[in-house]
Formats: structure tokens, C-alpha cells, sequence
């Protein structure tokens, strides 16, 4: 059985009829930038994470950029993020003009580990990026009492984390601004690039908003120089009408998630995401880790089951970082981990019979 890594064209025949109606709604209308389309998705989006206010913007990578240039990041600052994660999470500190200091994830849940954020920390540190990667929540507890005792400003990268849960408070909600992606394969997806930023700082939030919009919330009024970062009215209806249906399809995928949990639990060299009673992880992604990683995803593919890689190089040891004269001890965790990760198919509207798939292909590559 051919089991996709994701499937957009199904959940879009689900939604088609809502989908169609709000695109036509946007042409009959020629409201394609900005507008009453975007500001319903920016209301609705505040209101379903509790957030105060909600920023738009034309991606998940810009609403990192515009929040550290609204919080200040001038050269000589540095931002501790973590050393595992898709490359926005760092090369914005370094556009918003501060230097990236990596901290090594924790080894279990591949979010950025508390005990070794302090040992990262010096004189010119401002702040704080966490990443709840892959759907996970990071430890918010033990960050925010870091950042509180050091009087550092925290941004959430929540890309993978639409309405995940640390301890039932929604992530997002723990430090200053929130970053969302809506990059079309994440959770809560468009049908092209479409970025979001939260908080409940209204000063904070009139700032971003005018950096995203060249300087000025009005046309033509240009407090200050900022960028062109605007989502679009077509992605704003589009999110508009998947929204209200998020809630059901993370169901879905926790529901997935279960069924390779049980089904891999005994499965020898396999090692299934790790879980905690006080984190609702949402499965953006479900990566598994295997000593023989590449092997086992050659086999996979070859019984035609798509699976990726998230990601296959720790950032410090990305090319672009390596200035920076990183080795493998800096960072345990997240060498070891680079090689061994595989991401395994799920998606709302996977089917049980290809979970089933999935799982008889491990097995078989473990068992031979």
C-alpha cells in the first residue's frame, strides 16, 4: 500500500466546498492584501489561543524577524535557541542583527533542555527562542524562571505547535510574542506561505504590526523603517475556513499517534516520541529514531511509504555555522539525534489501514 507523507489534496476535498466560497469571496471582492479577510483570521486566531492580540504576516520565518526587531535586537545581542531545528529558528537572530547561541535539547523530547540554557548565558543576552518542535512543547516552567531570573525576554517558536498544551496553558502563552507558521504541510496550513505572531503586550503587538507593514499601520504613515511582511486576503480566508476545523484533525492526529505508540512500543531499536502527563503534544510530526535511520527509510520507501528527515543536520553544524568552530561534544544530544530521526507519515485524514502500512514495514525491516 502507498501511504503519502501527507496528503493536502484530501483534507482540501473535506473542506472544498468551504475552501472554494472564501477564495471566490476574495476575487469578487479584489481584497488580496490585507483587509476584512485578514483581519477575521487575525480575530479568530487571537481568540483561539487566548492570545490578546494577533500579527499577521507572509510567514512563519518573517514573524521571528519582525518580533526580535520589535523587542530591540541590536549587533552585540544573543538569543539562545536550540541546537535541533529548521534554520529560521537561528538565521533570524542573525538578520534581526544579534549573534545565535545554541543550546543542546534535552534527549527525550527534542526541545531545548533547561539545564544547560544558564551555562549559555553571558553579559549580552537578551533573550530566549524555544522551539516546541515537532508538535511538542518545550518545559515552560524552567525556561520562563531562567529568563525571569536573567530579565530576558522569551519569543515561542510554535510553528509545529498550533494549540499544544504545556501543563493545560496553551503554548505561546508563556513568554512575550508567540511565532506561528502557516506553511501549507503544518497542522493549521494554507495553500502557500502565511506567518502569524501573538502576544498580549499591546505595545509590543502595535510595533510588529507596523514593522510588518512598512513602518506604519496606515498607509502611508511610516513611523519607522520596517518590511514588507503582509499576509495575503486569499491565505487569510483560507486559514478562516480551516480554523474551526483544527481541533478535530489534532484529535486525529493524537489519535494516530496512539496507534503507533502501541503498535511500535515493542518493536527492539525503535524509540517512539516521548510523552509527559502535563505536555499535549500535537504531532505536527511523529518521529521515530533507529541506529540504522537511512536503511530503514530506504525500505520504507521502497514499499512506497514516503518518510523525511526533520532535520538531518543539527544547526551548529550547519555550513553557515561552521565559523563557529562547533564539535559534537558542544552538543550530544542533538549530533546523536541527526542521524538516527526519522519522520513517519501522519495526517488527519490517514487511514487506518495505512498506519497499519507504516508499522508492518518497520516491523519487517527490524525483524529481517
Amino acid at each position: 500500500m502507498n501511504v503519502p507523507f501527507a496528503d493536502l489534496h484530501s483534507q482540501y476535498l473535506t473542506i472544498r466546498e468551504g475552501i472554494d466560497e472564501a477564495i471566490a469571496a476574495v476575487i469578487k471582492t479584489s481584497s488580496f492584501i490585507r483587509g476584512p479577510f485578514v483581519q477575521k483570521f487575525e480575530e479568530a486566531f487571537a481568540q483561539a489561543t487566548g492570545a490578546s492580540h494577533c500579527v499577521s504576516c507572509a510567514n512563519g520565518t518573517d514573524s521571528l524577524y519582525i518580533a526580535m526587531r520589535a523587542l530591540g535586537v541590536k549587533a552585540g545581542d544573543e538569543v539562545i535557541t536550540t541546537a535541533h531545528s529548521w534554520i529560521s529558528s537561528s538565521e533570524t537572530i542573525s538578520q534581526a542583527g544579534g549573534t545565535p547561541v545554541f543550546c543542546d535539547t534535552d534527549g527525550f523530547s527534542y526541545t531545548l533542555d533547561p539545564q544547560r540554557i544558564e551555562d549559555r548565558i553571558t553579559t549580552r543576552t537578551v533573550g530566549i527562542i524555544p522551539v516546541h518542535l515537532y508538535g511538542q512543547p518545550a518545559d515552560m516552567d524552567a525556561i520562563m524562571a531562567i529568563a525571569r531570573k536573567h530579565k530576558l525576554w522569551v519569543i515561542e517558536d510554535c510553528a509545529q505547535a498550533h494549540m499544544a498544551r504545556y501543563k493545560g496553558q496553551m503554548v505561546g502563552s508563556f513568554g512575550n510574542a508567540a511565532s506561528y507558521s502557516f506553511y501549507p504541510g503544518k497542522n493549521l496550513g494554507a495553500m502557500g506561505d502565511a506567518g502569524a505572531l501573538t502576544t498580549d503586550d499591546a505595545a509590543l503587538a502595535r510595533r510588529m504590526a507596523m514593522l510588518a507593514r512598512h513602518g506604519g499601520i496606515n498607509k502611508g504613515e511610516h513611523e519607522i523603517e520596517g518590511i514588507n511582511s503582509r499576509l495575503d486576503g486569499l491565505q487569510a480566508a483560507i486559514l478562516s475556513v480551516k480554523l474551526p476545523h483544527l481541533p478535530g484533525w489534532t484529535q486525529r492526529r493524537q489519535q494516530i499517534a496512539r496507534q503507533y505508540d502501541a503498535l511500535l512500543g515493542d518493536v527492539p531499536s525503535i524509540t517512539t516520541p516521548a510523552t509527559f502527563p502535563d505536555r499535549e503534544h500535537v504531532y505536527h510530526l511523529y518521529v521515530i529514531r533507529h541506529d540504522r535511520r537511512d536503511e530503514l527509510a530506504r525500505h520504507l520507501n521502497a514499499r512506497g511509504i514516503q518518510t523525511v528527515i526533520n532535520y538531518p543536520v543539527a544547526l551548529p553544524f550547519l555550513p553557515c555555522y561552521a565559523h563557529m568552530g562547533y564539535q559534537p561534544e558542544d552538543f550530544p544530544n542533538a549530533y546523536h539525534n541527526q542521524s538516527r530521526i526519522l519522520s513517519i507519515p501522519i495526517f488527519p485524514e490517514m487511514l487506518d489501514a495505512q498506519v497499519q502500512a507504516v508499522v508492518a514495514g518497520i516491523r519487517e525491516f527490524v525483524g529481517r
